[in-house]
């Protein structure tokens, strides 16, 4: 009897051992799955029909302390999803050093999707676009691998993508559904199809990457634009295909039947349905209409689609994570900087307050039978009208105390690349020769290349400035025999993030010219502006030369219990960056517009009775008065200036 109770237990003990993991060919029957059923043209998120909407949100363009927030809101909605990029560049700045910190804290970002019962897409890359600096990529990569083999089958190129990912892939392990998260879909690249290598290789051997590290335990996507030229060089064999495009779309049906040509049954996937557009300096903002918007999801979700809202919050480039574009196959294409703020006219604006299209899309889906709360306040969060502020010059960047980086010397001018530069400005600095003062005025200046602004001083006096559009055109300078010193600053306005021009390397790196002759030694001073705490010890000057540091400090009223979400507006100064309590809040340029006001997150603010602090560096021109002041309102859409 004890025998055959033993033998029993054992049996039951393989049963159960056999249901939960598997032996041989069984299959993992516990496990959660998501998968496709072709037949019916379905998801099966264990093995029932599932269809997602959902929402990009970008963890890097949000303060970590409002991420929930967003999330919840999302969810309100009716959304049962959000997608989000993984920025290489922002968590390996540089060669082998790893940031997941703070606003870098993916695996936080991830565990508030997955606690608030929400399912996630992931676009890690490693390219990301994302109207970002490089796409994405950090910097050092220009440095690293040749010339045109980014994205492409080159050993050095998927040497780094390797090792990068063997440190990305096993913190979202946990995440994936099969292991129990909530990870359902993870992108293989990133609309591939648009650009121009077209490597089939690469794309197989990137597929397998991404298998080793996600196996079955989600699914793999591909994402391209409404055309088949885009699908013929960016769907992989084995990858599910889906499609992007954007409310004005006339036939919905048409961009989805390039989805059936690639693969001829499952679920039709719109990955990135445009509800706004992205902004760009001296362009006007796009404006999508909220009916719109409403009137062509009504036609996918009629086709059952499944619809991630691009961008459903957009937030923030702070710093200087804003990248560029330049569209057209030519080399004299107009190059376009990116604005600080990526509000992208979305459901959730700028500051994370619901609009007119938010509670459009959410009434929709409510119809629609999506799961909805009524949580969310119609009424925008109040935000802080704190006053205005005198700024006080502190220090020129011509004066030694701004130089936090050692000069670099060499006979001709080198790249922020080859520098290890990433960001900011560089000073090019040439002594004239008395051979190069003796010439017949004016006098001709000739710089290859500027990228991607350039501002001309002689001996500390500013003669002129020429956008990158301008650059290899001949610049006349009054020289005579006083003048000492030629310097150019240069400024780096973003790197291209998509299309042919993508390798956008920084600075002057061609000769530079004064009439007949070559100029040179060069010195070179860079000035990345990744902190500016060392300013503290500077005293208030009663005038600076520009390009120049300015401060003020406040405390904000005593009245209140803790800050609120403010705008910094430099109406009347022209052009620079700016910093509250150290941290970089991203460029202004009210001058060329339209964004003349700067987003500040109440969780940069300290609370009274702490000091605050705002520093700008003002690189063309300030207004008299010297003022700035911190608003309740938004402004977005300011007066164009074209040069």
């Amino acid at each position: 009897m004890a025998t055959m109770s033993v033998t029993i237990a054992v049996a039951v003990a393989v049963f159960l051992y056999t249901a939960v993991v598997g032996t041989g060919n069984t299959i993992e029957t516990s496990k959660p799955t998501f998968t496709i059923d072709y037949e019916r043209n379905e998801f099966l998120k264990d093995g029932q029909v599932f269809r997602y909407v959902s929402g990009s949100l970008h963890y890097f363009r949000v303060p970590k302390p409002y991420w929930k927030d967003r999330i919840q809101k999302m969810k309100a909605a009716g959304l049962n999803a959000i997608s989000t990029y993984v920025e290489w560049s922002l968590h390996e700045p540089y060669p082998g050093v790893y940031n997941f910190d703070d606003i870098a804290d993916l695996e936080y970002f991830l565990q508030l999707v997955k606690d608030e019962g929400m399912y996630l897409l992931l676009r890690p890359g490693p390219y990301i676009c994302a109207e970002r600096d490089f796409g994405g990529f950090p910097f050092w990569l220009l440095n690293e691998v040749p010339k045109k083999r980014l994205r492409t089958n080159d050993s050095s190129y998927k040497h780094y993508v390797t090792k990068w990912f063997s440190v990305l892939m096993p913190k979202i392990d946990r995440f994936l559904y099969g292991n129990g998260g909530n990870i359902i879909m993870v992108q293989v690249e990133n609309e591939y199809g648009s650009y121009n290598a077209c490597d089939q290789e690469y794309m197989l051997w990137l597929r397998d990457l991404f298998k080793s590290y996600v196996g079955y335990k989600a699914l793999l996507y591909t994402t391209d634009g409404c055309g088949y030229s885009y699908f013929t060089c960016g769907a992989i064999p084995d990858v599910y295909a889906t499609v992007d495009f954007g409310s004005s779309t006339n036939d919905v049906f048409q961009c989805f039947k390039y989805m059936r040509a690639t693969q001829k049954r499952g679920p039709l996937v719109n990955s990135e349905y445009y509800v706004g557009w992205l902004s760009h300096w001296r362009k006007p903002s796009p404006i999508i209409n909220s009916n719109e918007v409403v009137e062509t999801m009504k036609k996918m979700l009629a086709f059952n689609a499944s619809i991630n809202f691009y961008m459903f919050h957009g937030g923030t480039n702070f710093g200087f994570t804003s990248g560029a574009n330049k569209y057209e196959k030519l080399e004299n294409s107009e190059y376009l900087p990116q604005l600080t703020s990526y509000d992208y006219n979305s459901p959730l604006n700028e500051a994370g307050d619901p609009t007119e299209k938010y509670f459009k899309i959410k009434k929709l889906l409510e119809e629609t039978n999506f799961s909805v709360s009524n949580e969310i306040s119609p009424v925008p969060a109040p935000k802080g009208d704190y006053g205005t502020f005198k700024m006080q010059p502190l220090v020129s960047l011509f004066e030694k105390v701004s130089q936090r980086i050692k000069p670099v010397e060499n006979d001709v001018p080198l790249g922020f690349e080859v520098m290890g530069i990433n960001t900011g400005f560089v000073m090019y600095e040439t002594i004239l020769t008395d051979e190069q003062k003796d010439v017949t005025v004016p006098v001709n200046l000739t710089i290859s290349t500027i990228r991607d602004q350039a501002t001309i001083f002689l001996d500390q006096v500013q003669v002129n400035i020429i956008p990158r559009k301008y650059e290899n055109t001949p610049v006349s300078l009054n020289i005579n025999n006083t003048v000492q010193k030629i310097s150019i600053l240069i400024e780096n306005q973003g790197r291209i993030n998509y299309g042919s021009f993508m390798e956008d390397r920084k600075g002057i790196f061609e000769p530079v010219t004064l009439g007949n002759y070559v100029l040179g030694p060069w010195k070179m001073i860079a000035y990345p502006l990744n902190e500016t705490s060392w300013l503290s010890t500077i005293e208030p000057q009663k005038y600076a030369v520009l390009p120049a540091f300015y401060k003020t400090q406040f405390t904000l009223p005593d009245s209140l219990t803790k800050p609120l979400d403010t705008y910094l507006d430099v109406s009347g100064w022209k052009k620079g960056v700016a910093f509250v309590n150290g941290i970089n809040i991203g460029r202004y340029w009210p001058s060329a517009g339209p964004q003349i006001t700067l987003y500040v997150p109440a969780t940069f603010l300290i609370p009274p009775p702490g000091l605050n602090t705002i520093v700008m560096l003002e690189l063309e021109e300030v207004p008299k008065n010297l003022s700035i002041s911190l608003t309740d309102k938004s402004n977005l859409l300011g007066p164009i200036s074209i040069l």
